[in-house]
């Protein structure tokens, strides 16, 4: 099965091919939780009215053991590109990962770290950076909250730093076993240093959308991924969104495709402002 998987890779990144020469153009996909149960309609132990007398003692013992926390470690990296030869010469390699860490019943860590690199004609095109980390705080439940920070640098985009610090709510609007949906608001501080204009200060309201959906006994997983982040104050907006098709080889590798848009409306001279790309690579995954 490894040499199966390393063949793959190989192909997709051979194959894969690149509607448009983009960044990284979706947000940070996230793991979809490991609790796949609404809170509101866990399972509870049932109790033997007629036994009922008898397991009050049991319960007052000083010495009965409390419920043991398990800390799950999750993650899922991805690879893919393409490779082009002949009167353009391109290649594109991406990577992308996210990672998972509940540290108990109420917080999670999380991170999605991810760099493009793609050269065009032997210049350089992508060398795309982004890094976060999150903490999310009553992720088990239907409603939690999140606090995240990140950093971008992009030479598509012309983009020295950009740093970000947000915090807000979300909510799962659907969570179930082989279908999820959340959304989530957050206000988030924006610090933009661009290599040719002035460097800009917002805040921005940001929305996301994300929904996993599983089909043919697991085997086949549906994700998407959308942003929308209006700046408050004035007109500055960036939104941005994928769709991905994951179709299982193995117990951990699945091959996977995307297509993904995001859009800018604030971009150095001479830069688009809409990036628009499709891409298949392989993903391996432990949850």
């Amino acid at each position: 099965m490894k040499s199966i998987s390393i063949f793959f890779l190989l192909f997709c990144l051979l194959i894969a091919h690149s509607v448009s020469y983009g960044q990284i153009v979706e947000q940070p996909d996230p793991l979809r939780p490991s609790v796949v149960t609404p809170d509101s309609t866990k399972a509870k132990t049932p109790v033997d009215s007629n036994n009922a007398s008898a397991q009050k003692p049991a319960l007052a013992k000083k010495d009965t053991a409390a419920p043991v926390q398990t800390h799950i470690f999750r993650y899922r990296f991805t690879a893919d590109g393409t490779v082009t030869a002949g009167n353009v010469n391109r290649t594109l390699l991406q990577l992308t990962s996210a990672l998972d860490y509940e540290l108990s019943h109420y917080f999670k860590l999380s991170s999605n770290p991810s760099f493009v690199y793609g050269k065009q004609n032997g210049l350089l095109a992508e060398r795309e950076w982004f890094g976060d980390f999150r903490t999310t705080y009553r992720y088990e439940k239907r409603l939690y909250y999140l606090a995240f920070g990140s950093y971008e640098r992009s030479n598509l985009r012309q983009i020295n730093n950009r740093w970000t610090a947000a915090g807000g709510v979300g909510y799962k609007l659907l969570n179930q076993k082989r279908a999820y949906i959340s959304i989530t608001d957050v206000i988030m501080n924006e610090n933009t240093d661009f290599l040719e204009l002035e460097d800009i200060y917002i805040v921005r309201n940001s929305v996301r959308l994300f929904g996993e959906y599983t089909f043919g006994k697991d085997r086949f997983v549906v994700t998407h991924t959308a942003f929308y982040q209006p700046a408050l104050g004035q007109y500055n907006i960036r939104w941005n969104a994928s769709l991905s098709v994951q179709i299982k080889l193995t117990s951990a590798t699945s091959l996977r495709t995307t297509v993904a848009n995001a859009y800018e409306s604030l971009v150095v001279p001479g830069r688009q402002n809409n990036d628009f790309r499709f891409t298949m690579g392989l993903v391996y995954e432990r949850k």
